[in-house]
């Protein structure tokens, strides 16, 4: 038995190590590699992209709800150092806009409720804590129900108005 103490003592601490490993680093690897496949899919910095419609054979990440219509906006805060300017367009029916920092917590999320919606983004050595961002990289995410074709239609109509660009000058 007491030849089992040493590799199972190893064992624990290389199994804790690892977990603790895999829990610090996992979230900032899945965004970035989130990050990345955006921008190969086309989806260029400080620009929103509309998905196609969300059928079998258009997803591209796991589950994403049939129903909604996904418009993503990559930003990256060391490029743009006077911040990002982000709209949302009005849209009749659900739609969101949410903020993703680079360890992918939600960290902000307005609803349109009908209503078009404006949000400026800053690093944070330039503003304060509500309009700052967590972190240099990001996504910016808006949603809109579109069950239909029709609906679908009207989303990128809608989607004509989004805005999300590097802020060039100080207000």
């Amino acid at each position: 038995m007491k030849r089992l103490i040493g590799p199972l003592a190893a064992s624990m601490v290389l199994g804790l190590a690892t977990h603790f490993g895999i829990v610090h680093y996992a979230p900032s690897f899945i965004m970035d590699r989130a990050y990345t496949m955006l921008g190969e899919r086309g989806t260029a910095v400080h620009a929103f992209n509309l998905a196609p419609q969300m059928r079998p054979d258009t997803q591209s990440v796991v589950r994403p709800s049939p129903d909604l219509a996904y418009s993503a906006c990559r930003f990256d805060l060391s490029a743009a150092t006077n911040g990002v300017r982000v709209k949302m367009a009005a849209y009749d029916a659900y739609s969101s806009l949410s903020f993703f920092d680079a360890e992918t917590n939600n960290f902000r999320t307005v609803r349109g409720e009908g209503e078009q919606r404006e949000v400026f983004l800053f690093p944070p050595w330039l503003s304060d804590q509500t309009n700052a961002a967590p972190s240099k990289k990001g996504i910016i995410l808006i949603r809109r129900l579109a069950p239909t074709d029709e609906d679908y239609a009207r989303v990128v109509e809608a989607a004509k108005g989004d805005v999300c660009e590097a802020i060039k000058d100080k207000a």
